[in-house]
């Protein structure tokens, strides 16, 4: 859970800096602003931790290190995406089924208990699956959705 203060820090910051600027908060902007920070946050981690990353993903899949990589570029470009009104909507919706479709690594991960940090697996095992990594999901599934697909 502590990759979301990245998110929810942005985002208040960006409403103080919104109502400074402009007199009202701009919470389409903040929102989206904050996802993108976010994103682009864990974007750049799977170059940092790519090792670890890699365990992640399940055995049936081939070429790790291509995923790991190529999942860092788009998480890049979908922070980028999300701050560009024209496709902020496909962007959401895009990084919606992102969501999804890598939760399959995080329980992998948790299986495993896998630390991506260090690359081991010394990791809190499926305790975090339950405690933070779900909640963690729904929140910024609901958030991506909100900001970019609802109110956008």
């Amino acid at each position: 859970m502590k990759l979301l203060t990245i998110l929810f820090a942005t985002f208040i910051l960006a409403l103080v800096g919104t109502y400074i600027a402009q007199g009202k908060p701009d919470f389409l902007f903040s929102g989206n602003l904050g996802m993108a920070v976010f994103i682009v946050f864990t974007g750049f981690s799977h170059f940092k931790f790519q090792k670890g990353m890699a365990m992640m993903i399940p055995d049936f899949i081939p070429g790790k290190m291509f995923w790991v990589y190529c999942t860092g570029f788009l998480e890049i470009a979908a922070g980028i995406g999300l701050m560009i009104p024209s496709i902020r909507e496909i962007t959401a919706i895009l990084l919606i089924i992102f969501y999804v479709l890598v939760f399959m690594a995080n329980i992998n991960s948790s299986r495993k208990n896998i630390n991506i940090f260090k690359a081991d697996y010394t990791g809190p095992g499926m305790s975090y699956l339950y405690r933070e990594r779900i909640p963690m999901q729904i929140i910024l599934i609901v958030w991506t959705w909100y900001f970019g697909i609802y109110i956008n």
